[in-house]
């Protein structure tokens, strides 16, 4: 959904047409992986960082043209609501002194992006979900002014039969409310990490990362109020899930698939599976036709951008033009720090390393990995999961002992440098021994608090900027 398009009305012929040249591309992209085309690069990672724009009073502050003109550069770009924006960073080989190069790079890139927010007379927040968001000012007034965030509003309901949208969430209270459009999307943001691996181990790379995304939603969790309710530990989870819901409305859906969620399976022999997916059960939504070579693989992506796992692979090319797969790990929020969202990617590479290269297949079940998953968003460190020999295990003991192991041995393995893993898992260890992650500590605000949601985005917003890890944040 990164790129641009000129229209957003569309025939039933450009529908005909987009899923004749997704189908010869889907194709293409088979023989490519069955034949070895496909690049045999990496380990290598990137990151995207989705932040909000808030004014003095914390909230949400539509601006992010004037941001955008003021930042300059191509590593920073618009997100569908006007007070969000989004940043990229520059791919590197896992390698070395990566976590230390990852800090300090996404430290400069964030210190000039709150100069240039500054000079607009307004501030960045890297928060999974606004506290201060209230649910009137996420309508298409606010939409950013790009063809492809009204041209997705207007198929998502569309498929809906022009139902409106509705959020029925159930945590520690409950909110259930209805919308007229996919702006809810725009409430929830995430530091999505991508990891490109040699072709012949993605398989076993995306279903690691299937596996592990419940310790890594636990750990991260940064979410917990959606209008001025107490949800899950990670609310971002049901929320964007419900926000672009199109799922059984359209006549050319099949079975029970949704656009945003956790999947359908594993992929059993080849990650082509997943796209094979895409074209057969996902109707299109944004018809452009691309003038591109079917090798350039236009169509799919667009469409493959549509459907947002919580682990989703992705079709990109090498420096030299060759394609390669990766896979976009979305689960973790925004936030609470620079540090710890490094900390957070080093457990997240530590953890598929270790077991994509100790288990050929998953070591549970995909409906119990999905099951674990929710666990872990709804209770967070509180959580417990099922795990091999269906033992029920409560997570934090079951990351200190195990997983936290796990992770050094995979970091380790890459070749990352020894005083980066002591120091990156050690943010996280102390983090689960605390138990407080960015929702705790928000949630153990406002019980101090009761309702001071703006004071408490001022003081996390200070805490933030002070670059202490969360579980150092006093309150």
């Amino acid at each position: 959904m990164g790129q641009e398009i000129e229209r957003s009305q569309f025939s039933d012929a450009d529908f005909d047409n987009f899923r004749q040249r997704l189908e010869e591309e889907t194709g293409l992209l088979s023989r490519y992986v069955r034949k070895g085309v496909c690049s045999s690069l990496g380990p290598i990672t990137g990151f995207e960082l989705e932040s909000w724009l808030v004014d003095s009073e914390m909230n949400p502050a539509p601006v992010n043209a004037a941001f955008l003109e003021a930042f300059g550069g191509s590593l920073a770009c618009p997100e569908l609501a006007k007070f969000n924006v989004e940043f990229n960073s520059v791919p590197q080989f896992l390698r070395g002194q990566v976590l230390s190069q990852l800090r300090l790079d996404l430290g400069e890139l964030w210190r000039k992006a709150c100069a240039a927010a500054e000079s607009l007379g307004v501030e960045l927040v890297a928060i999974g979900i606004l506290p201060t968001v209230p649910s009137a000012v996420l309508n298409l007034n606010n939409i950013s002014e790009m063809n492809r965030y009204r041209a997705l509003n207007e198929q998502i309901l569309s498929a809906r039969r022009q139902e409106p949208l509705k959020l029925d969430i159930s945590g520690h209270q409950h909110l259930a409310v209805e919308h007229q459009d996919v702006m809810l999307e725009s409430a929830a943001t995430s530091f999505q990490i991508h990891l490109q691996v040699p072709l012949e181990r993605v398989r076993e790379y995306f279903n690691t990362a299937i596996l592990v995304s419940a310790p890594l939603v636990a750990v991260s969790a940064n979410s917990p109020f959606l209008f001025g309710k107490d949800l899950w530990a990670e609310t971002r989870i049901p929320l964007f899930e419900q926000a672009v819901d199109s799922g059984g409305f359209h006549e050319a859906s099949h079975g029970p698939l949704h656009r945003v969620g956790f999947g359908s399976g594993y992929a059993r022999h080849a990650i082509t599976e997943v796209f094979e997916e895409n074209f057969q059960h996902y109707p299109v939504l944004l018809p452009i036709l691309s003038e591109s070579p079917p090798e350039q693989f236009a169509h799919l992506r667009l469409h493959n951008g549509t459907i947002w796992r919580w682990n989703r692979p992705l079709v990109g090319f090498d420096p030299d033009g060759r394609p390669h797969i990766r896979i976009e790990h979305r689960v973790i929020p925004a936030g609470p720090s620079i540090v710890d969202m490094i900390a957070n990617a080093a457990f997240f590479y530590g953890l598929v390393e270790a077991f994509a290269n100790e288990y050929h297949e998953p070591l549970i079940p995909f409906a119990q990995a999905k099951d674990n998953f929710y666990q872990a968003a709804r209770y967070g460190l509180g959580a417990h999961v099922i795990w091999r020999d269906e033992t029920k295990l409560p997570l934090k003991p079951w990351l200190l002992h195990e997983l936290l192991p796990k992770a050094e041995s995979g970091l380790k393995r890459l070749g990352l440098a020894e005083a980066d893993i002591a120091y990156f898992l050690g943010i996280i260890e102390q983090r689960i021994l605390s138990g407080q992650t960015g929702s705790e500590w928000q949630r153990r605000f406002i019980e101090k608090h009761p309702g001071e949601f703006s004071t408490m985005t001022r003081e996390y917003l200070n805490r933030q900027k002070s670059g202490e890890p969360v579980h150092r944040w006093p309150l």
